[in-house]
């Protein structure tokens, strides 16, 4: 074999945020503190930080890949946490400080966590964790002298005070690209939460593929807020994909709330935001509430479950806003699908358009796809027959981290867990997850098709659609809904919205109005809890 004559250089997280310091140094970062005040500086500031952040690791104790914990919210210094750590050679560890205190005492014994940074506005909870987690040797609140909590903990130190003892004079380490970077703890699973271990390649290769038109569509042009936490699969990219185009950063902090985020939105003139749908679908309430429109945003990406259509139609219609599909997993990095329109589809009528942008988008480069059958054989792209959905690539795991739950993969592919189409466009729509699609006399119905046409009813905020144990079929169809304040509908009402839209033996047997629906710590509908509440309901003539 002839090999290439060219320089081998190791792709490595700390180049990105080198690359937007030298090169977009004077683009702004913000971040609204969760002292209050809103914080601004540049890309060249917040390089600096990141390596006086290493040096302190390295004056702690902290060698190269050990795991550094954190427990925040999106900001600032987070971000300087994620590349000093990694920078460093060590490993970020995102908590997600919406689970148990359980959970997160057996992910951080699990990860091996040395050391743990948090936001100030946990404190309470870190003073918990702190007893049931002896592994770890210190803790670090994200603050200033003047904001530190009062809290009983071994080995509290003040973020501000640990960088500011450091030179600054630190060069990045080069090491072998297919180190580990970052782990992230999967939701998804039965049973204890898994490892997902990122390596430096696998993150950087992300953020490239994320980058381009047909995704993420990122430039130096862009003012990006995630709304995505930055526990959350690394706030899907984000904090690599921005430093990487020199595109401006505005950090939402923990006020994730209509008016907060609204606020930053026209303050910072935002251009493109990203988050699940729970979020949206509180902020078009209050805008709508408010007579609201945005100035800037021109794209919102919506990922983590899938959109409603009539949220999609609502943020073009009344917003101007182009709502687009994203699809991924923690496995995956985690971005695997994105939904941008090819050329062929400009010709196409308004609704024909939309009846593709509701699937979860086109596969993107560095991600291959396919659906198979209950034997494992794989299924034609025309977007009618589906299946079980698997994966692979560079960046999809090959394993959980301390092998738990042994080998995943089945002939090389990563088994998504989704039942999904392709079509002959590449576009894929998730009809289902495996353990939540309705079984019904032996056909499967999609619960995600009924839910989007249960929230097309204007009277509905947002339902879910659960199978119930029927003593004939097995299985049958059961809406639970909420409803938009001081709407009026009936159970007859919301049945009678579905006819004509399905096939009858699709049709709801029932529904239930609550007064809320339960989600999991990643903002998705909890469909566990839902089947667990309503596992001795009674549907009508059984």
């Amino acid at each position: 074999m002839l090999r290439g004559l060219m320089m081998d250089q190791p792709l490595i997280v700390s180049s990105l945020l080198s690359h937007a310091a030298r090169f977009h140094s004077d683009t702004e970062i913000v971040s609204r503190t969760i002292e209050g005040p809103i914080h601004r500086y540049t890309y060249r500031d917040a390089e600096a930080r990141a390596k006086r952040f290493a040096q302190a690791l390295a004056r702690l104790g902290v060698t190269q890949s050990d795991r550094v914990g954190t427990l925040a919210w999106n900001s600032y210094r987070h971000l300087e946490i994620y590349y000093g750590t990694a920078g460093m050679g060590a490993v970020v560890h995102t908590l997600n400080p919406r689970l148990f205190p359980d959970q997160i005492t057996y992910i951080v014994g699990h990860a091996e966590d040395r050391v743990i940074a948090f936001d100030i506005n946990l404190a309470p909870l870190v003073e918990k964790l702190a007893s049931q987690c002896p592994a770890v040797k210190c803790w670090i609140a994200m603050t200033d002298r003047a904001h530190m909590p009062a809290i009983n903990v071994p080995g509290l130190l003040c973020y501000e005070e640990l960088i500011a003892a450091e030179s600054g004079a630190f060069e990045w380490p080069s090491f072998d690209e297919y180190a580990a970077t970052c782990l992230c703890y999967t939701s998804g699973t039965t049973g204890n939460p898994k490892g997902v271990l990122y390596s430096h390649r696998s993150t950087v290769l992300h953020a490239y593929a994320a980058s381009l038109p047909d995704v993420f569509a990122c430039s130096a042009r862009e003012v990006i807020l995630p709304v995505v936490p930055m526990f959350h699969v690394n706030c899907w990219g984000i904090p690599y994909i921005a430093p990487l185009n020199g595109a401006k950063l505005v950090f939402p902090g923990a006020a994730l709330d209509g008016k907060s985020l609204y606020e930053l939105f026209e303050t910072e003139q935002v251009t493109l935001t990203a988050g699940v749908p729970t979020v949206w679908l509180s902020l078009l309430a209050y805008m709508k509430r408010h007579g609201l429109k945005f100035s800037t945003v021109r794209r919102a990406v919506v990922g983590g479950s899938a959109a409603p259509p009539a949220m999609i139609k609502e943020f073009r219609e009344l917003y101007g806003v182009e709502c687009q599909h994203a699809w991924g997993m923690t496995e995956m990095s985690p971005l695997g699908t994105f939904n941008v329109l090819k050329a062929k589809h400009r010709a196409l009528s308004r609704e024909s358009q939309f009846a593709v942008q509701v699937k979860q988008g086109r596969v993107i480069y560095g991600v291959d796809m396919k659906i198979v059958d209950a034997d494992g054989k794989a299924l034609a792209h025309d977007g009618v027959g589906f299946g079980d959905l698997m994966v692979r690539g560079p960046w999809v795991t090959s394993g959980y981290f301390k092998g738990e739950g042994g080998d995943p993969l089945v002939d090389g592919w990563f088994p998504t867990g989704d039942v999904a189409t392709i079509d002959a466009d590449g576009f894929m729509q998730i009809t289902d997850r495996s353990k939540d699609v309705i079984k019904s006399g032996g056909e499967w119905i999609s619960s995600i098709d009924l839910e989007n046409i249960a929230m097309a009813h204007p009277a509905i905020a947002e339902a879910a659609a659960i199978g119930i144990a029927h003593p004939k079929w097995d299985e049958r169809p059961l809406i639970v809904a909420i409803k938009r304040p001081g709407a009026m509908v009936t159970r007859e009402d919301l049945l009678k919205f579905f006819e004509g839209k399905i096939a009858k033996w699709w049709m709801p047997d029932d529904v239930a109005f609550v007064a809320e629906l339960p989600h999991t710590a990643t903002g998705k509908l909890s469909k566990l809890t839902l089947r667990q509440s309503f596992k001795d309901y009674k549907l009508p003539g059984t």
